[in-house]
């Protein structure tokens, strides 16, 4: 099934017949292996659970592919776009063509003053909902990713961010709140922060406990560099893995820690979340623990019933609540 902005790119395939494409962006489904009359098609990726479900896409956090025409899928978070934009752009021909596709409530019309000072940008089609521009390049801008770098400080941890990444400006209120069921407990053993984010979680833990074994995943390649630089700069060890949940997981764990997100792009989903908790306790040791943060409206009391038999509430804001559910089998 195709997402309403690869609907609008069919309508256009007559764009891409003799030349060869690279796909890159917020890509959601499979039109990029459906397009015909081609001579080479590209797939890159910034989202692991997206590149973990399809062949042939690349994962990675900078795009050095080259191509005739480039096809931009524009995601809600415009420093991520611009990140993504310029830093391919930067080293892309004069000359260079491409198409921009997104949806209007995600803000893709910004694409035109983005873009402006660096060539001949134009909509030729809004349908469904969505804008597709026209983009051809005359100046290369000039790309430099220390630049989209933001960072905060945290009690006494130094917090990296680049842009989309959760917790890139400043601590947010479910995980201060998760945390602060921390503050009087020792760990041992390993620990697993999945959904990591800028590392925060686990970079606190490890730092108020050195000994604990430490690894931390996420799905965005913006968000395990963040992690990545967040635990250099603080000189503390972990293992940072590109995992979609537990797709990449290996091993038991002592604590399974999350301040889970749940959105998809401008939607909201639980389907990643239900994942982590439904299958949680296969990855725990046995009297290992699951302990997460999450909106205080969300259903997950009787998913962590359903998958661990019980659950406790170990603390709770107006907005937010902490969830613990142990591995007693």
């Amino acid at each position: 099934m195709l997402t309403i902005e690869s609907e609008v790119l069919a309508r256009h395939e007559h764009l891409f017949d003799g030349k060869s494409l690279l796909f890159f962006g917020h890509i959601r489904d499979n039109f990029a292996s459906q397009c015909k009359n081609t001579t080479k098609v590209e797939v890159v990726s910034q989202y692991f659970d997206y590149a973990n479900q399809h062949t042939k896409v690349e994962f990675s956090l900078e795009n050095h592919h080259q191509a005739d025409l480039g096809i931009f899928y524009w995601t809600k978070n415009k420093q991520e776009c611009q990140f993504q934009l310029y830093q391919w752009l930067s080293q892309a021909p004069i000359g260079q063509t491409l198409l921009i596709v997104g949806e209007n409530r995600a803000g893709v019309r910004s694409v035109e003053k983005m873009l402006s000072p660096f060539g001949e940008i134009a909509k030729i089609d809004s349908a469904r909902r969505c804008g597709l521009y026209y983009f051809n390049l005359q100046t290369n801008p000039n790309f430099d990713c220390k630049t989209f770098w933001k960072s905060y400080r945290l009690q006494a941890l130094n917090i990296f961010a680049l842009p989309a990444v959760f917790s890139s400006a400043e601590l947010d209120g479910g995980t201060h709140l998760l945390l602060s069921t921390f503050e009087a407990e020792k760990l041992s053993g390993k620990v697993l922060d999945l959904g990591c984010g800028a590392g925060v979680i686990g970079a606190t833990l490890k730092q108020q406990n050195p000994n604990i074994d430490l690894t931390l995943s996420d799905i965005h390649a913006m968000a395990l560099a963040s992690t990545t630089r967040t635990l250099e700069e603080n000189a503390l060890k972990g293992e940072v893995v590109a995992s979609d949940v537990f797709s990449h997981i290996d091993g038991r764990f002592d604590l399974i820690v999350s301040n889970p997100p749940f959105h998809d792009g401008i939607d909201t989903a639980y389907q990643a979340v239900e994942k982590l908790i439904l299958e949680a306790k296969q990855h725990l040791n046995r009297g290992g623990e699951l302990r997460i943060v999450a909106n205080a409206f969300l259903p997950y009391p009787d998913l962590l019933d359903k998958a661990f038999g019980s659950h406790q509430l170990l603390a709770k804001s107006n907005k937010f609540k902490v969830y613990s559910a142990k591995n007693y089998r």
